[in-house]
C-alpha cells in the first residue's frame, strides 16, 4: 500500500486509541470516586460512570453536521481538543457535578470520533484493502483501552487518595500529541468532490495516496460518475430507499452492546471481584482482558478482507454464546474465579474478532458517498444510545441481581446476533463504495 495512506489512516486511527482510553480509564476510578463522594447508587450509574455515555450520545447523533459541512479533516482536530480539554478539566474537578461535565466533553469526543475517523478512513482507502486500514480504528481503541488498564494499574497508589486524578488526566498526553499529528492528513477526497465541487484538489489528494496517477484519475472519475448520477438528490439518510441500510445499521449497533461488552470493561474490576479477585488482583487481571483485547483484534485485522466481515461475525456470535452462558454457570454454581476469567477472557477474544473488528467498517461501507456521514451517525448513535443505557443501568443491575443473571440475559441477546448474521447481513468485501450503493440502494 502506498506510504502516505497509510500514515494517513493511522493517525485518523489514533483517534481510537483516545476513544478506548477515555471508555475504560474510569474503570479506575469508579470504586475510589464511589467512596470519596459517597453518592448513591442511581446517581453514581446516571452522572459518574454513564454522563461519558450520554455526551457520546450527543456527539454521534450530531456529528454528521460538522463532519459534512466542515470536513472530515477539520472534525477530527477538533475531537483532539474536546479529549484534551475533558482530561484536565475530570482530573482537576472538585465534586461529583463538575467531573460529570468534563466526562461529558470527552464523551463528545468519542461520540464525533465514532462518525469521523471511520468515514475519513474509508473514503481514502482503495476496496481491496479498505477492511485493514478501517480496523486500524477498532485496533486503536482495544490498544487504548489496553494502555488505560495498564495505566490505571501502574498509578494505583501513586497519588494517594488522588491516584485517580492521575488515571483521568494522564489522557492529555496523547490528546494534545494526536491533536498536533492530525493537521499532517489530507482531506477526504470524496468529501471534496461531492461536498466541496473541489475536483483539483480530489485529484491531488489521491495522486499521494494511490500507486499511479492512472489509479487516481480512474477513482476521480467513479467518484464523479456517481455523484453525477445522484445530483439534485436532497432526500434525506430517513428516506426509504435507504431503508436497509438504516435496518442493518440499527441492529449490527443494537447487537454490539447487547452483547454486553461496555458492562464487561467499565465494571471489570468489580465484576472480577465478584469472581473472587482481590483488589489488585481484579485491576491486574484486567489488563488481561486488554491484551486478549488486542491479540484477537490483531487477528481480525489480518482476516477481515480475507475471510470477510460476515465469516467473522460467525465466528465472534457462536464464540459469545458459548462464552456468556459458562460465565453465567461459573456465577450460578460459585466456580473458581480462575474458571469465570477463563470464559470472560473467551468473551473479550469473541468481541475482538467479530463485532469488535466489524462494526465501524460496516456501518462506513453500507451508505451512499451523498448521505455516509449521516448513516454513519445513525449506526453510531444507535450503538452508544444503548451503551449509555447499559452503563446507566450496570451499577444497579450488578449489585441488586446475582450476576449470572446478567450474562444469560446477554447470552440470549447473541442467539439473536447469529440469525441476523446468517438471514440478513450481506458481505462488503472487496467492493468499492460505489458497488456497495447500487447493491444496497440501487
Amino acid at each position: 500500500m502506498n506510504k502516505k495512506l497509510i500514515i494517513a489512516s493511522i493517525t485518523a486511527s489514533l483517534a481510537g486509541f483516545l476513544f478506548g482510553f477515555d471508555t475504560v480509564v474510569i474503570s479506575g476510578a469508579n470504586l475510589p470516586i464511589k467512596e470519596l463522594w459517597k453518592t448513591s447508587e442511581w446517581f453514581h450509574g446516571t452522572f459518574i460512570m454513564s454522563m461519558a455515555l450520554w455526551g457520546t450520545v450527543v456527539g454521534a447523533l450530531f456529528a454528521g453536521i460538522p463532519t459534512d459541512k466542515f470536513g472530515r479533516k477539520t472534525t477530527l482536530i477538533w475531537i483532539g481538543v474536546f479529549y484534551f480539554i475533558s482530561a484536565v478539566g475530570s482530573a482537576f474537578a472538585p465534586d461529583p457535578y463538575s467531573f460529570s461535565f468534563f466526562r461529558f466533553l470527552g464523551g463528545l469526543g468519542v461520540g464525533v470520533s465514532s462518525i469521523a475517523a471511520p468515514t475519513y478512513i474509508s473514503e481514502i482507502s482503495p476496496a481491496n484493502n479498505r477492511g485493514r486500514l478501517g480496523i486500524m480504528y477498532q485496533f486503536n481503541i482495544v490498544f487504548g483501552i489496553l494502555i488505560a488498564f495498564i495505566s490505571n494499574f501502574l498509578l494505583e497508589g501513586v497519588g494517594g487518595d488522588n491516584d485517580w486524578r492521575l488515571m483521568l488526566g494522564i489522557e492529555a498526553v496523547p490528546a494534545l500529541a494526536y491533536t498536533v499529528m492530525v493537521f499532517g492528513v489530507p482531506r477526504s477526497p470524496r468529501w471534496l468532490i461531492i461536498h466541496q465541487n473541489n475536483h483539483e484538489e480530489a485529484d491531488k489528494v489521491l495522486q499521494q495516496l494511490t500507486k499511479s496517477k492512472e489509479e487516481a484519475m480512474a477513482m476521480v472519475q467513479t467518484i464523479k460518475e456517481d455523484h453525477q448520477r445522484t445530483k439534485g438528490d436532497v432526500s434525506s439518510v430517513f428516506s426509504a430507499k435507504y431503508k436497509r441500510s438504516l435496518m442493518l445499521a440499527f441492529l449490527i449497533a443494537f447487537f454490539n452492546q447487547l452483547s454486553g461488552i461496555n458492562f464487561i470493561l467499565y465494571y471489570a474490576p468489580e465484576i472480577l471481584q465478584k469472581a473472587g479477585f482481590g483488589s489488585s488482583d481484579s485491576l491486574l487481571s484486567s489488563i488481561s482482558i486488554g491484551i486478549v483485547n488486542l491479540i484477537f483484534t490483531f487477528l481480525g485485522m489480518v482476516l477481515i478482507d480475507k475471510a470477510g466481515r460476515k465469516q467473522l461475525m460467525y465466528i465472534g456470535s457462536l464464540g459469545y454464546i458459548i462464552s456468556l452462558f459458562m460465565v453465567a454457570y461459573g456465577f450460578y454454581v460459585e466456580s473458581s474465579a480462575l474458571f469465570k476469567l477463563i470464559f470472560i477472557l473467551m468473551f473479550i477474544a469473541s468481541h475482538a474478532i467479530g463485532q469488535g473488528s466489524v462494526i465501524w467498517i460496516f456501518i462506513s461501507e453500507i451508505f451512499p458517498n451523498r448521505v455516509r456521514a449521516y448513516g454513519q451517525a445513525w449506526g453510531s448513535g444507535t450503538h452508544w444510545v444503548f451503551a449509555a443505557v447499559i452503563t446507566l443501568f450496570g451499577a444497579v443491575l450488578i449489585n441488586a441481581f446475582a450476576p449470572w443473571v446478567a450474562f444469560v440475559f446477554f447470552g440470549c441477546f447473541m442467539v439473536l446476533q447469529l440469525l441476523y448474521t446468517h438471514f440478513l447481513m450481506p458481505e462488503t468485501k472487496g467492493k468499492s463504495l460505489e458497488e456497495l450503493e447500487e447493491e444496497l440502494v440501487g
